[in-house]
């Protein structure tokens, strides 16, 4: 008997890297994987194992002019009308959303048809397209324990985890090597298309800011802007560091495993892959989102003591310069950061993901 789901996600990286994760675990069990996303998935999903990729009509509200709206309702209306024809054709055992609103058409059209219905939130704060289909679907998968917006829920959620690709998971086999006092002190700084312009203003001022002697310790490795590679680079030739600049890297999660200390947003792709891998880290969330759901992300890695969250409208060169110099002169203090990261790492998300997709097709016990 033919296992068959549709797995939806926005077109980013942080709804398409769990989606991904998901789809190689049923793969690996002879589940046909389908996707519908966006076409922004061209830049993360060109390795989806997906036997079909769908690009559905979506839109994200945004505004109050009644014209916008109207566009906006009339996008997902043509999603919807255009899922129903994709799931009628395809008739999947499941339909799974990983957030985004072009994961509402296809579990709408899901939830009209009477498929068995699954969401994915992958932050400490339930999206708002979560939000609102949460109510009607099958069951709510999380990350977090206490995950804001999702109590009223609570009767059809499961903890899972985030779900990270194979290559995180392979990442996490090598083990934390300490800096050594006086040695080499290995940063990587990543911030997304939404946070690199930030780090590449502050970074340089950061560095001036060291001890002359201590600067030539420090080896970057940064993701920056390509019309602010050339700026960012010559700053660090001038203090003398060694330094890889470029604007994507895709061997992140190699990276991060080779890093002693990560400097990042605080998005929630990247909190699962800090916590499989066991990186310590400085966070600074992405500001003015309507949720904070990047400021709770980092509060609950600060909890348990894996990371240093620092606001972006609080945070100076001059305090960044000083938490830097703290860690070339006392660098035993990552040593203790790196273990307590490790302890909010889920590396079996994806197979519990798993497990409850089966559930819901009727293949394996009851849901929950």
């Amino acid at each position: 008997m033919s296992k068959r789901i549709l797995v939806t996600a926005g077109g980013t990286g942080g709804h398409l890297f769990p989606a991904q994760a998901l789809a190689v675990v049923l793969g690996s069990k002879g589940w046909e994987v389908h996707l519908a996303t966006d076409e922004r998935a061209a830049r993360y999903g060109s390795d989806f194992p997906a036997i079909t990729t769908y690009y559905v009509r979506s839109a994200t509200p945004s505004g109050k002019s009644p014209f916008k709206i109207l566009r906006v309702l009339w996008e997902l209306v043509a999603g919807i009308i255009q899922c129903r024809k994709i799931v009628s054709e395809f008739q999947p055992d499941v339909v799974i959303g990983f957030g985004g609103y072009p994961t509402f058409p296809p579990i709408v059209a899901a939830l009209l048809a009477g498929i068995p219905t699954c969401l994915h939130e992958q932050n400490a704060v339930l999206g708002r397209a979560n939000r609102f289909l949460g109510r009607f679907v099958s069951a709510l998968a999380v990350s977090f324990e206490d995950v804001k917006g999702a109590d009223m829920f609570s009767h059809k959620t499961i903890l899972c985890g985030n779900p990270v690709r194979p290559r995180v998971i392979a990442a996490a086999k090598k083990r934390f090597v300490p800096a050594e006092k006086g040695g080499t002190l290995r940063l990587l700084v990543f911030g997304g298309s939404q946070g690199a312009r930030f780090f590449s203003d502050i970074m340089p001022d950061a560095i001036a800011r060291i001890k002359k002697g201590s600067q030539g310790r420090l080896v970057i490795t940064q993701q920056a802007r390509p019309e602010d590679l050339d700026r960012v680079r010559a700053a660090y030739k001038e203090f003398g560091i060694v330094a890889e600049v470029e604007p994507f890297f895709d061997n992140l999660p190699e990276r991060i495993a080779h890093a002693h200390l990560v400097i990042c947003r605080s998005g929630a792709s990247s909190i699962a892959e800090l916590g499989v891998i066991g990186r310590p880290s400085i966070l600074v969330p992405l500001p003015h989102s309507i949720d904070q759901d990047q400021l709770q992300n980092a509060k609950e890695l600060e909890s348990v003591g894996g990371a240093w969250p620092m606001l972006q409208p609080e945070l100076t060169a001059k305090i960044l310069a000083d938490r830097l110099q703290y860690f070339l002169d006392f660098p035993d203090g990552l040593i203790k950061a790196a273990l307590a990261a490790k302890t909010l790492g889920r590396p079996d998300a994806a197979e519990k993901l798993s497990l409850q997709v089966e559930k819901l097709a009727g293949r394996t016990g009851d849901i929950l």
